[in-house]
């Protein structure tokens, strides 16, 4: 009996002195090579372009929470649209993060599809000068029919813009005049309703109506 205790004692003692020694050692891990000195660093919004109208709402400090902002309001369509892929083209050949199509393109002044599509920058201000364009085509049904209930679901501002990015000013006329009845779905079948519905409710009072408008 008093040989096993003193054998225990003695491995006990053996396992105490192994750690003391690994916990003491001097050896350090070497984490210079975890270093990202010297690379090219990308960022979706970087600090030179932070302040760039094109990519920012407003001058308020920029918080990963976007709530109904401008901000908020164009990544979500952006990414309903393309998942937020700025090289992204889908079965009809619509393009770039926003899915734009050709001949809106050049409505806003963009003639050269392939340069739109690698400039995420012009891609951006596309959807700006979009949106302004399209403001100014429905600033009398915005006047009428913001705040009004169709097809169950309030008429908003954001929503207007966002199916009219979808399913171009002249569906949404057509879907608000008609209170609902003419319903326009694009090639997924995605229709102005749901467009109407998703995107309720943000703040695009950044968007000015502009008959005019171009992003170049």
């Amino acid at each position: 009996m008093v040989k096993n205790i003193a054998s225990y004692f003695t491995l006990g003692l053996t396992v105490i002195f192994l750690l003391c020694v690994s916990f003491t050692s001097n050896e350090t891990v070497d984490l210079s090579k975890y270093s990202t000195k010297g690379l090219d660093l990308q960022y979706t919004v970087n600090l030179t372009d932070a302040k760039d109208r094109d990519l920012l709402a407003s001058k308020e400090v920029f918080s990963p929470y976007l709530g109904k902002s401008f901000v908020g309001f164009k990544e979500a369509v952006a990414f309903k649209e393309s998942g937020g892929n700025y090289s992204c083209v889908n079965t009809f050949g619509y393009l770039g993060k926003y899915q734009f199509g050709k001949e809106t393109l050049k409505l806003i002044g963009i003639k050269n599809p392939g340069k739109f599509l690698n400039d995420p920058k012009l891609q951006e201000k596309a959807f700006i000068a979009n949106a302004e364009r399209n403001k100014w085509i429905l600033r009398r049904d915005i006047r009428n029919f913001v705040g009004k209930r169709i097809n169950g679901v309030i008429v908003t501002e954001s929503g207007i813009l966002a199916a009219a990015h979808l399913a171009g000013p002249g569906s949404v006329k057509k879907y608000l005049r008609s209170y609902g009845l003419d319903n326009f779905a694009d090639g997924y079948g995605t229709t102005v309703y749901e467009y109407m519905k998703r995107f309720s409710g943000y703040d695009t009072s950044f968007i000015k109506p502009n008959k005019k408008a171009k992003a170049i």
